[in-house]
């Protein structure tokens, strides 16, 4: 059954649209801050099918990113009490503590970990605001974390250019259907 070619080829063609850097940069903003899902999911396409404009996608998907971060940084700040109680009660309220852990122990390094990994980078955002870390360091961590991350998706996708392009769409349906796959496995093992 072939459910993923034909989003991949919706993708594709979202990702050549003119207005595709505003929503990379508006996706990369709110992720850094509040939204779930990641920049890559674009950075990626967009970067497959428009190699010679990749750099330029990971430098506005990284600089919109920390931006999104710094406003994490200051709800953290500033809001977090207004916040607590909606964080507690989401599947965000264990990264939350282990981002607090992680500060105690680490600092500087817990938000690059953060901002490289797919851990949740809102939660440090916030974390890094609530727990008085100074911006300074934030904001360093933040861009090479980030930056390493984005750079790496646009250069690989880059890389790759028409003939990945060519090689993902033959085998996008055979690709998601063992990542349903190990999603299933992987949530009948950890229940």
């Amino acid at each position: 059954m072939k459910i993923f070619s034909p989003l991949y080829r919706r993708t594709m063609e979202w990702s050549r649209h003119p207005k595709a850097p505003w929503l990379l940069g508006v996706l990369s903003f709110t992720e850094s801050s509040f939204f779930p899902i990641p920049p890559d999911v674009m950075l990626a396409p967009m970067s497959l099918a428009n190699p010679k404009r990749a750099w330029w996608y990971a430098f506005l998907t990284t600089a919109t990113s920390v931006l999104g971060g710094l406003l994490g940084y200051f709800v953290g700040i500033y809001a977090f009490s207004w916040i607590e109680p909606f964080l507690r009660d989401s599947h965000y309220w264990a990264a939350y503590q282990t981002a607090v852990a992680w500060f105690g122990a680490w600092g500087f390094w817990a938000v690059f970990i953060a901002g490289f990994s797919p851990i949740p980078y809102k939660v440090f955002t916030i974390a890094a605001g609530a727990m008085s870390m100074a911006m300074a360091p934030f904001v360093l961590a933040s861009m090479i974390g980030r930056g390493l991350r984005f750079f790496l998706v646009a250069g690989l996708m880059a890389l790759g250019g028409e003939k990945m392009e060519g090689t993902l769409h033959k085998y996008v349906d055979r690709l998601g259907w063992a990542t349903v796959g190990l999603v299933g496995v992987g949530i009948l093992t950890y229940q």
